[in-house]
Formats: C-alpha cells, structure tokens, sequence
C-alpha cells in the first residue's frame, strides 16, 4: 500500500488507517479474532492504528495484538475524559494528560506514543496548557506528535502555535461535509494532516443501510438522528449516487467513499473500523480508485444539491461532541 505524510510532521503512514474503537463495542469479535484480524491488516499494508483511552480495553487489545509488530506500525491514542469515561465528563488537566500517557505506554506495551491527541476540547483548561503538557511528554522521549480532535480552527491556531499539531481527527465524507467550510482550508495553510473517523458514513455509505433495514436494538447508531427511519429515507439520494459511480467503477460503494475521500487532499487518511476481514479488504481496494477531475467535479456537483438530513449526535450528546 501507498504511504501518505501527515503534513509536515515527518509522520508517514499507510494512505488507510485503521480504527480499532469497534472491536471493543457490543457484539465485536473475541479477542483472538481481534488480534488476529489487526496482525492481517499489518499484513495486508496498514501501518496506521486508532485507539484511545475513552475505548474500554481497546489499548490493551491493540497492544497485546501489534507488540510483536511495533517497529513495522504508528499508533495513535487519545487523552481527554475523566479516568477514560466520556459519561464522566472532560479532563484535559496536565496532570492528568500525563497520568493518561503513563497508562496508555502500559496498556500498548511499547516505550512511545507515536501520536497522542486530545480526544475532546475541554473549555476548563487552555489549549495553550494542553500543548504544553503534550509538549513535555514529547521533550521526554514519550510521545512523537501530537494531535487534536473534532476542534476548531482558532483552537488549532493557538496550539499550533505552542507544538506543531501533526493530525486533526474529525468526522468527514461524503455524508458529512463541514470540515471543508473551515477545518481543511486551515490544515492548507498550517501543513497538518487530517484523519477521517467514520469515513464510511458510519456504514450509510456502503450501500447496505436504507430506510428499510432494521437495526438491532444495540446499535450505536440508533441514538443518531441521521440513522432514523425518516432520514435515511430522506439521504437516500446519497446512497443512490455512491452505488452508481461504483457501478461505473467496477468497485463496491465502500471503496468510493474511501477514494473520494483520498482524492480530496494528499495528506488526508482515512481510518475506517471493521470487524471482519473481508471488509478489511474491500476498504483496502478503496485505496485503488482513481477518480479523475471531471469525475470528481461531477461528483461534487451532485453533492451540492443533495442536502443531509439529520443531525450526527443526540442533543444530549452535542455539547460535548461538537463543542468547540
């Protein structure tokens, strides 16, 4: 697989991430085949790992799972919740940054945290504070880049301006477009890499997901209003386009998604979660879709006239989502 650089951080990577948060959900694999499916992701090309503090036992997953693979892989972890709990509330204190990294070197079973971001902005302490704690960390050999989530473009200004930010992490595809409005244009300018969580549209864009089809009662989905009934009759119109360009394509609705997405900046990469290997290889294929100008621009014409409906999170959960 092709490598991508995360700006100018020096930080390479596989073009395809992946995201490991879902194997400690409900209903995920056991941990022998979570382990086994991240070692054939390693095999199959990706470099590039997404866990967190916040995820359960999701490090010591990954940790126990990539140990024997460390040089070959980049993993990424966050800090930003009360003892890891987003129920619990933010804590971005340096202190307990600190602590969190102590921990995480722990549960991943490794010496450094290659990027460390702060899960949430956390309005309590100053962004410049955050950096400076991540700044130490790095000064003592313990983390290499640092990196912010699902935060505006002033936020990462000002910690920028403290310690270069290698990566923001926010929601982006076809099916969630905001970050173009302002995110992007500021990691132009900055030379930061950006890496998409829910590239796939929480799965909406592969195609498998209409009005009809009845989610099961545990699904994370169910408390998203985008994912009611109404609206995802509403967004098929979406779906009804990434389904044709696959058609004309010869590729499934997936690896358009994931291609349009690579084909929009360089540093851009992507990090999609499954549970399943065949799936894993399907995104992988995402990798090689080569969607031309006139391709893209008719693609983004056709976006622009088809309006999403349905917020991403529950009003409960917006604050702390989307707060910045």
């Amino acid at each position: 697989m092709k490598s991508r650089q995360l700006g100018n951080s020096g930080l390479e990577v596989s073009a395809l991430g992946f995201g490991c948060m879902g194997l400690s959900f409900p209903n995920a694999p056991t941990k022998e085949e979570s382990i086994k499916l991240l070692r054939s992701a390693v095999e199959n090309g990706i470099t590039f790992f997404d866990t967190a503090q916040g995820y359960g036992e999701n490090e010591l997953l990954v940790g126990e799972a990539l140990e024997p693979l460390r040089k070959e892989v980049v993993i990424a972890t966050k800090f930003g919740f009360k003892d890891g709990d987003g129920r619990l509330g933010l804590d971005s204190s340096p202190k307990n940054i600190k602590a969190v990294a102590e921990a995480s070197l722990k549960r991943l079973r490794t010496d450094v945290i290659d990027l460390f971001y702060q899960h949430r902005f956390d309005p309590s302490v100053p962004i410049e504070d955050v950096a400076g704690a991540v700044k130490d960390l790095v000064q003592e050999g313990k983390v290499k880049h640092f990196g912010m989530c699902e935060v505006n473009a002033n936020t990462i200004r000002m910690a920028h301006a403290i310690l270069p930010v290698a990566a923001i992490q926010s929601e982006y595809s076809m099916f969630y477009r905001d970050p173009e409005n302002e995110i992007i244009p500021t990691l132009d300018e900055l030379e930061i890499g950006f890496v998409p969580f829910s590239p796939l549209g929480k799965g909406f864009l592969t195609g498998t997901i209409n009005a009809d089809v009845e989610l099961a009662k545990t699904d994370a989905r169910n408390m998203s209003p985008r994912f009611s009934k109404e609206n995802r009759e509403a967004n098929q119109a979406l779906v009804d386009l990434v389904v044709s360009i696959a058609t004309d394509k010869n590729a499934t609705p997936a690896q358009i998604a994931l291609g349009w997405l690579l084909a929009q900046k360089p540093y851009i990469v992507p990090i999609p979660g499954t549970s399943k290997l065949h799936r894993l290889q399907e995104n992988i294929g995402g990798t090689d879709i080569l969607l031309s100008n006139d391709e893209l621009n008719k693609i983004n014409i056709t976006l622009a006239n088809i309006k999403i409906v349905g917020e991403r999170y529950p009003v409960q959960m917006r604050d702390t989502a989307e707060k910045k």
